[in-house]
């Protein structure tokens, strides 16, 4: 029975780890990775689908789950006015389907 418990624990734990969980950040010295909204989904880096639950969340695959707590978070990003001060451009695409990467060469900054 306690090894049961162990590794359900140990499940749980480890889905949690890799999820792309983000909290946003007031302040640009908060960020791990600082973010640009692109009008076009051509420009963008990456295509982030915006999930409800925080068990829908992708493993850097564009499915984000927004967090109430900076705690919570995996990576903290904060929003940049202009293209130029950010790490990674993103555009907020309709649908999971649509949601990845354009240009994979920079997703090593989600990791």
């Amino acid at each position: 029975m306690k090894k049961l418990f162990l590794f359900a624990a140990l499940m749980l734990l480890s889905t949690g780890i890799f999820a792309q969980k983000v909290h946003t950040v007031d302040y640009e010295s908060q960020a791990d990775v600082k973010v640009f909204v692109v009008d076009y989904e051509s420009q963008a880096d990456l295509k982030v689908y915006k999930v409800q639950y925080e068990s829908q969340a992708g493993n850097n695959d564009g499915k984000w789950f927004f967090t109430q707590y900076e705690s919570q978070a995996k990576k903290k990003v904060y929003f940049v006015k202009y293209e130029s001060q950010a790490d990674i451009k993103i555009y907020f695409v309709k649908y999971e389907s649509q949601a990845g990467w354009n240009n994979s060469s920079k997703k090593h900054k989600l990791y």
